[in-house]
């Protein structure tokens, strides 16, 4: 990783950021500050605007008003910077099953301007990390779902970003494939210093892998903490699931008698 890219302040910090589409308000002025060498969540239902935050952060799209910096950077002002210092695994497949492992990340390491001499040992060092080194010269299109997402984990960290953006990361795998992306990725934060920024649906890997996370509700951020102290605050009991329908769900609610929904539903739980 380039520690260079780093500064005192935040991975990741936006304010007021904003994104509409016509009559639509994706986005509502959301502020969020995430703090270097975390694994952060974002979650919510569809059409929070999850993945429409995470495509202005990436600059793939502009904002409507508004402005964060990525990795030290301005997102309006500095983009090229931005993308030098970030890595990003889409949801949807990104890795071409016509070629070998090693040629995926070969392309991706042109792609990224790494010097020639340098590219070799760069791949080498990311199939190793991903445990992909005996499957290297075959064909994508021959591998499992975990070992294609560990693949394009391998080609997201080829240039040592500060910052990895992961859609959905595990959607779809199964649970030992989930577990094995899920370890990688605290290995790359754990060897490379690199903050991690995830999407995801699941409230387990959620609990699991997050220091913090935020969950959106209708474009704004309805509430940002640690998963323990998420559910504490809402009663003795409560599970992530509770925590993401409470904030995520038909309407923001502040207080109310949690704790005896929990106990209600546990209650009936026993009863069958």
């Amino acid at each position: 990783m380039n520690t260079t890219a780093r500064s005192k302040g935040f991975a990741v910090q936006a304010t007021e950021l904003t994104r509409r589409f016509g009559n639509l308000t994706a986005v509502n002025h959301i502020d969020l500050a995430i703090p270097y060498g975390e694994i952060f969540g974002l979650l919510g239902a569809n059409g929070a605007g999850k993945s429409t935050l995470i495509k202005m952060l990436t600059t793939l799209l502009a904002p409507t008003s508004g402005n964060a910096e990525v990795g030290g950077f301005d997102i309006l002002k500095s983009p090229s910077e931005v993308r030098g210092r970030i890595g990003y695994v889409p949801q949807l497949l990104s890795a071409d099953g016509a070629l070998t492992g090693y040629e995926n990340l070969l392309l991706s390491a042109k792609l990224y301007g790494l010097p020639r001499a340098e590219r070799g040992v760069r791949i080498g060092e990311a199939l190793n990390f991903m445990g992909l080194t005996d499957s290297a010269r075959k064909l994508v299109k021959t591998y499992s779902g975990g070992m294609i997402r560990r693949l394009e984990l391998a080609q997201a960290m080829l240039h040592r970003p500060a910052i990895l953006f992961l859609d959905e990361p595990t959607i779809g795998l199964d649970p030992l494939a989930r577990h094995s992306v899920w370890d990688r990725l605290r290995d790359l934060r754990r060897d490379y210093g690199m903050t991690v920024l995830i999407t995801t649906h699941d409230m387990e890997e959620a609990e699991a892998l997050c220091d913090e996370v935020a969950i959106l509700h209708a474009g704004r951020v309805a509430v940002v903490g640690k998963p323990p102290e998420l559910r504490t605050r809402l009663g003795a009991g409560a599970s992530m699931d509770d925590v993401f329908a409470h904030y995520a769900g038909g309407g923001i609610r502040e207080g109310g008698d949690f704790s005896n929904a929990v106990q209600t539903r546990q209650t009936a739980r026993r009863l069958g």
